[in-house]
């Protein structure tokens, strides 16, 4: 219940925002989010933080091991096997991206 009032909130927070501010504010509140976005600290922050949750990741799934079910531990290792291959995850994978 909690999250949907705080959905219901946002929601209704950003609609008065955006009727309020018009177009013009819009594109400039996107231009900064974009400029925030491409920042270098930022990227390697976010890359940090990735790595750190992948690495979380495989250490909860060795550490729950063959209680999960086979769909989630066979996608782990399809998506860790991919990484050693290229040295990098695909972005889809884990639906994040550096935009």
């Amino acid at each position: 219940m909690r999250y949907k009032l705080t959905f219901v909130v946002g929601l209704a927070l950003g609609y008065v925002i955006g009727t309020r501010a018009g177009r013009e504010r819009y594109e400039q509140m996107k231009k900064s989010a974009k400029d925030f976005a491409q920042n270098p600290a930022v990227r390697n922050a976010t890359e940090s933080a990735a790595q750190t949750g992948r690495q979380a990741a495989g250490k909860a799934l060795h550490a729950v091991g063959d209680r999960l079910p086979h769909s989630v531990t066979d996608r782990v290792h399809a998506v860790r096997e991919r990484s050693r291959g290229n040295g990098k995850v695909e972005e889809e994978e884990w639906g994040t991206s550096n935009t």
